[in-house]
C-alpha cells in the first residue's frame, strides 16, 4: 500500500517540485499551503495530490491539518518540513516582528508539524522526516540573521531527532539547498542574480527537481541507513566539512 507523505509549503517552488516527484513515485501526497489558493488548486489538478491549507506557525493548526490528512489518506509516514519565508533586513534595523515571524514559520514549524506525527512513526516502526534547511544556515548571509539562525536551527534539530528515533526505524535528515531557480529567486534583479551565479562553481542555479530527487531518495527504503545527515546541494558554492 502506498505510503503517505505530507509536504509543508508543498504547492510552490521547491515544495511543488517535491510534491510532483513523490506523487509520480506513487506516494499519497498531501501538499500544505498557507495563502495562494490558485497555486494550490493547480498543484492538486496537475499532480492529483491532496491540498491542505494551514499555518505551520500554529501548533493547533498543524494538528488539525495532520488529522485531515490522516482521515483522508492515512497516517503520515513521511514528513517533509519545507515551508519557509524571508523577512530580510540588516540586524541593526530588523524589527522584532521580522525576527519572530521568520523564527516561527521556519523553525517553530518543525516542532509544530513533527510533534503531531512522530509518535505514530515510532509506534509503527517506520518513518521519514526530511527537513529543508539552506546554504545560508551553514555559512550565514548579510541581511538574514533571522533566516540564517532558523535554518541553522533546522540542522541541529535534525541531528537530535535522528539520535532519539534511530532505533525505532525513523530516519531524520536535512537538505541544505543553495540558490534554486524558483519564483522567489526570479524576482531578484538581473544584475544581482548574475552576481549570485558567478559565485557558483557549476555556473548555474539549481533546479527544484534536483532537490526533489534527493527527497525521493531519503523517503525511500534504500535510505534506511542514512540518518542525522545534512546533504548540501549548492553547486559547490559552499562545501561543509
Amino acid at each position: 500500500m502506498a505510503r503517505v507523505a505530507f509536504v509543508t509549503g508543498g504547492t510552490r517552488g521547491i515544495g511543488r517540485a517535491i510534491s510532483k516527484r513523490l506523487a509520480a513515485d506513487g506516494y499519497k501526497v498531501a501538499a500544505g499551503f498557507s495563502g495562494n489558493v490558485g497555486a494550490a488548486a493547480a498543484c492538486a489538478e496537475e499532480f492529483g495530490v491532496m491540498i491542505v491549507k494551514g499555518n505551520v506557525g500554529s501548533f493547533e493548526d498543524c494538528g488539525r491539518a495532520v488529522a485531515e490528512v490522516t482521515e483522508q489518506l492515512g497516517p503520515v509516514e513521511i514528513l517533509i518540513n519545507n515551508a519557509g519565508i524571508t523577512r530580510d533586513a540588516v540586524f541593526h534595523r530588523m524589527s522584532p516582528e521580522q525576527w519572530s515571524e521568520v523564527i516561527r514559520v521556519n523553525m517553530d514549524s518543525l516542532f509544530n508539524m513533527t510533534r503531531h506525527v512522530i509518535e505514530g512513526m515510532r509506534a509503527r516502526g517506520w518513518g521519514r522526516v526530511i527537513n529543508i534547511s539552506s546554504i545560508n544556515g551553514q555559512k550565514g548571509q548579510v541581511g538574514q540573521a533571522n533566516y540564517s539562525a532558523a535554518k541553522a536551527g533546522v540542522i541541529g534539530f535534525t541531528k537530535a531527532l535522528a539520535l532519539e528515533n534511530a532505533k525505532k526505524g525513523v530516519t531524520v535528515n536535512c537538505i541544505a539547498p543553495g540558490y534554486i531557480d524558483t519564483e522567489m529567486l526570479q524576482a531578484v534583479p538581473a544584475e544581482v542574480l548574475e552576481g549570485i551565479v558567478a559565485q557558483i562553481p557549476v555556473g548555474r542555479l539549481g533546479r527544484g527537481e534536483e532537490i526533489a530527487d534527493m527527497v525521493a531518495f531519503l523517503a525511500g527504503e534504500h535510505a534506511a541507513y542514512v540518518t542525522g545527515s545534512t546533504l548540501t546541494l549548492n553547486g559547490g558554492q559552499f562545501m561543509a566539512g
